[in-house]
């Protein structure tokens, strides 16, 4: 098995399998210290202030992106704070307090920053081992030699 097929095989165990379990642990924990009634308020709290920090940091950096666009510069924070709220923004629906938890740290302006330069740093990874990578392309496959005619110069 690959190094890459690994490691989506570990990351699909962990999604799948690891944090439905740990989020079924906490919750039965949470419901034996304050009560079942209790815990589904929480959780109806915590996915209603979810909701909200969505909408707004959602607003904030689609307005930042448009006015990134507007001046002429390149959006790429911009972007990135939109995929990390999307992404916090997807954990938030998840019931469970470990997926909401980290989905309103992606959410929340003070701790983006940091997610957000580790979210560049696995892109830049991502793209440098796609330019670095041999695979097919013009520099693949024989050779044609040939001549270019141009027509204009007739």
């Amino acid at each position: 098995m690959s190094r890459r097929r690994r490691v989506v095989s570990l990351a699909l165990f962990t999604i799948f399998i690891l944090v439905p379990l740990i989020e079924i642990y906490v919750l039965i924990q949470v419901g034996q210290v304050i009560g079942p009634w209790w815990t589904i308020l929480l959780l109806v709290l915590d996915s209603i202030l979810g909701t909200w920090l969505i909408k707004r940091e959602g607003g904030r950096a689609w307005r930042a992106l448009r006015d990134a666009l507007d001046s002429g510069r390149m959006p790429g924070t911009e972007l990135a704070d939109g995929a990390l709220i999307l992404i916090g923004g997807t954990l938030m629906l998840a019931p469970g307090f470990v997926t909401d938890a980290f989905g309103i740290l992606l959410i929340l302006p003070p701790t983006r920053p940091v997610f957000r330069r580790l979210l560049t740093m696995l892109v830049a990874r991502r793209v440098v081992l796609n330019v670095t990578r041999p695979g097919p392309g013009p520099s693949s496959g024989p050779v044609v030699r040939g001549e270019v005619v141009d027509d204009d110069e007739a």
